[in-house]
């Protein structure tokens, strides 16, 4: 059966686990595996801007002895003339997988029901999966492990990121903080997806709104651009609602003393962190955003093993 991987509980506990220990070995010996050898295509569409999906991708998937075959929805008939399921019908004719980074999570859904390839949210406005997988890589590699670990996210608590925090972070097993007010809190839905989850594992998912209370003791502290795109037009509402969960060098000092800072990229520095929070010796971005190839790569790996 074909696996898709379009939100983070599309796979196990148990996979997660799998893909991401794969990841460090892929990150150990880059070019240990070629699944993708022939070489085979790789089909990666953009309806957003990119710059980490879109390098990560195309290097990994080269890597792994394959072709990107990169498309611009600007440039092609998807979302105009042709339905997500027509256009994987096309495509699974001649690629080995599908890779998408869009708008609507519906899109994803419908492309994925239509085809017999997997296909692979890249970024959706839901869910953020891939980044998740890089961010629980970069975890293990300063933490040694996941289990047990105290994560808070501040800001934007519906953004994607926030709900693939909640799911990604609970399956992990970690104990989830989402620092927002009250009407930035993410979907009940998806709180209650990772609640399901988080009694298997031991974690915990908690939404608070003093954020002085939700940096206490965390191992992991994690924010996102408060202006995601799409919503430049809220900008200046949302610095003034969010402002007060606003990394700072202060708020970090609440954290354990051996607390990192992660963010997935661009930042918008001054406004959802400080300078001296991002560039400073807590921080693991770097290390974060290139572990978007290796997890990546293990997750194409492991998903075209599936078939």
């Amino acid at each position: 059966m074909t696996r898709h991987f379009l939100r983070d509980d599309s796979i196990t506990p148990a996979e997660q686990s799998g893909i991401l220990d794969l990841a460090a070995e892929l990150k150990a010996d880059r070019f240990a595996r070629k699944p993708l050898e022939g070489p085979q295509t790789v089909a990666v569409i953009f309806d957003k801007s990119s710059t980490r999906t879109r390098v990560s991708f195309a290097v990994g998937i080269a890597d792994l002895g394959g072709s990107p075959l990169i498309i611009s929805t600007a440039s092609s008939q998807l979302g105009g003339k042709e339905t997500p399921a027509d256009t994987a019908r096309v495509l699974e004719r001649q690629v080995a997988a599908i890779v998408w980074r869009t708008y609507a999570q519906s899109g994803l859904e419908q492309m994925a029901e239509g085809t017999s390839v997997p296909v692979v949210n890249a970024l959706s406005d839901d869910f953020h999966p891939c980044q998740l997988l890089a961010d629980l890589l970069t975890i293990r590699e300063h933490k040694g492990s996941t289990a047990g670990r105290t994560l808070t996210f501040f800001g934007d608590g519906q953004s994607n990121m926030a709900h693939s925090y909640v799911l990604a972070g609970a399956m992990a097993g970690m104990h989830v903080r989402v620092a927002a007010p009250a009407s930035y809190s993410p979907r009940a839905d998806i709180v209650a997806d990772a609640e399901r989850i988080a009694v298997e594992t031991g974690g915990s998912v908690s939404l608070i709104s003093d954020a002085r209370e939700a940096a206490a003791g965390a191992d992991v502290m994690i924010t996102d651009t408060w202006v995601s795109m799409g919503k430049e037009e809220e900008k200046q509402r949302r610095i003034d609602e969010l402002g007060g969960y606003k990394v700072t060098a202060e708020l970090m000092s609440l954290a354990a003393d051996d607390a990192i800072f992660m963010h997935c990229l661009p930042a918008d520095r001054g406004y959802e962190v400080d300078a001296e929070v991002i560039d400073g010796p807590q921080s693991v971005i770097w290390d974060e955003a290139e572990n978007r190839l290796h997890a990546q790569k293990a997750l194409l790996t492991w998903i075209l093993e599936q078939d």
